[in-house]
């Protein structure tokens, strides 16, 4: 069975410096309810602070299709383990070139996005204690 896109591995240290410097906002485009990808947005107080795509994937999820390789969750769940968060990109699609938060899961909670976001901060040497999140609690992207 083939996953819906190819992955690959995003260093946090290639993400702008604003991240970890400014305070940082992350803003939902679409539902937190809407499944295993919700898409959102990153941006900064300071001018050259953003926009950045940054979405959220559930990588657990696999009907109709898996939504990420093997490898893929494998390495989403270690992270996590740690304490930390697999950072990802998409080679292909809809979603190519947007940075891609791998969280294990099947769907997204409120306390899973913030958790998702404060090892984000935690990963490009920020604090949580600078990110703020806004979300949506609807089923689908905005129209």
């Amino acid at each position: 069975m083939s996953v819906a896109v190819t992955l690959h591995d995003l260093d946090p240290f290639e993400l702008p410096e604003w991240l970890g410097e400014d305070d940082v906002t992350w803003a939902a485009e679409s539902g937190v309810l809407s499944g295993h990808r919700v898409t959102g947005v990153l941006s900064g107080r300071a001018a050259g602070s953003g926009p950045l795509p940054c979405d959220l994937l559930a990588v657990d999820e696999a009907h109709p299709r898996p939504v990420a390789a093997d490898d893929v969750r494998s390495r989403a769940h270690l992270a996590w383990r740690h304490g930390q968060v697999l950072l990802v990109q998409p080679a292909d699609g809809p979603e190519e070139d947007r940075l891609t938060l791998a969280v294990p899961g099947r769907s997204f909670s409120a306390d899973l996005v913030l958790d998702a976001l404060g090892r984000l901060a935690k990963a490009v040497g920020g604090s949580p204690e600078h990110y703020s999140v806004l979300l949506r609690i609807g089923v689908g992207p905005l129209p």
